[in-house]
């Protein structure tokens, strides 16, 4: 065998396409892309569109929601944490809370707080206060020896007008503003009643 008889196996290759090279070749003029419009052109999506009529995926019913007021927990396996107690990155003495564990770096971020859930094995006896457990996790930890709270994450209170100030009493001022135009009413009426005095054309 030589250098020059080496060649890749049948169908391994294929020839580039020569676009717009006379109608012989069956891809001229319009290199395969068919007739002028929108579909001649690149980046064209208009997968689904049916003409102007009311599209298939818009005709079916809905199923489902998203609830927009669900919570969202960061997952914790106590195997997990087990590896984290045996590595010296959680204290086995010390509660196991949400400011531990992102300490630990075994969540990123707070969010609605930990969820613990019990995929793997855990030895050591532990005491965790999460926002969450299954029971699986729960059995999981009291056989080691430990304890599970389940107390809700509190939450920072919000400012009360977004820059740190109380929120100012409307209806209050708006009571008060109300009497004091009814007090000044009566004595505009009176000040209008009263007759001017009238001119001495003689002066």
């Amino acid at each position: 065998m030589r250098l020059n008889e080496i060649s890749d196996l049948p169908g391994a290759t294929r020839a580039k396409k020569r676009l717009g090279r006379g109608p012989g070749s069956g891809l001229g003029k319009t290199s395969g892309r068919g007739q002028k419009g929108q579909k001649a052109r690149s980046g064209v999506a208009i997968k689904g569109f049916e003409g102007g009529q009311m599209p298939l995926d818009r005709r079916l019913p809905k199923r489902g929601f998203n609830n927009i007021f669900a919570k969202d927990f960061n997952e914790v396996n106590v195997g997990r944490v087990q590896s984290a107690v045996a590595a010296g990155k959680l204290d086995a003495k010390a509660p196991i809370t949400v400011d531990a564990l992102l300490a630990a770096g075994l969540i990123r971020r707070v969010r609605d707080g930990v969820r613990l859930l019990g995929n793997g094995e855990i030895k050591t006896k532990l005491a965790f206060e999460v926002t969450g457990a299954s029971s699986g996790a729960v059995k999981a930890v009291e056989a080691a020896g430990g304890s599970v709270t389940v107390t809700p994450l509190a939450r920072p209170e919000a400012k009360a007008d977004g820059k740190g100030k109380p929120k100012k009493d409307r209806t209050a001022e708006a009571k008060s503003a109300k009497l004091k135009k009814a007090e000044g009413a009566p004595a505009k009426k009176a000040a209008a009643k009263t007759p001017r005095a009238k001119k001495d054309k003689s002066e």
